[in-house]
């Protein structure tokens, strides 16, 4: 995972200065070990100076079907109302950190939280975003 966060911090010119994590169900977490949106934001942050990290922003707090055997529109529905702000952020600019968006539905989701909170400037980071 460290050369890929490398290469992606490579292409990002005017980074956020707070980089947030796509949260996961806590028995996922457990299950791998690890938070893999997590990881990547922490290795970034190590390539790009001068930003900080918040692993707590957000919270799963529904537990949701795997995404990937579902269309686009089930996708929005299947995230819907699964996450909730736990805190606000330090920031009026800030990145959400996903492995992979697939139709954007978890981080549309996400960002509409955000802007409740009128965070301005929302910049989405990914290893791997798929084709429509």
């Amino acid at each position: 995972m460290p050369p890929l966060s490398k290469l992606l911090a490579k292409r990002i010119s005017e980074p956020a200065p707070l980089l947030i994590c796509v949260p996961t169900q806590l028995h996922v977490e457990l299950k791998r070990g690890f938070n893999l949106s997590e990881l990547i934001m922490l290795q970034l942050a190590q390539h790009l100076p001068e930003v900080k990290t918040a692993d707590s922003i957000f919270r799963k707090h529904r537990q949701t079907a795997t995404q990937k055997s579902l269309n686009r529109q089930q996708r929005m529905e299947n995230v819907r109302q699964a996450f909730s702000l736990q805190q606000r952020p330090t920031s009026k600019h800030v990145a959400i950190i996903d492995d992979v968006v697939t139709t954007g539905a978890t981080v549309r989701h996400l960002s509409e939280l955000l802007l409740e909170v009128n965070v301005e400037k929302i910049d989405i980071y990914c290893l791997c975003r798929t084709p429509k």
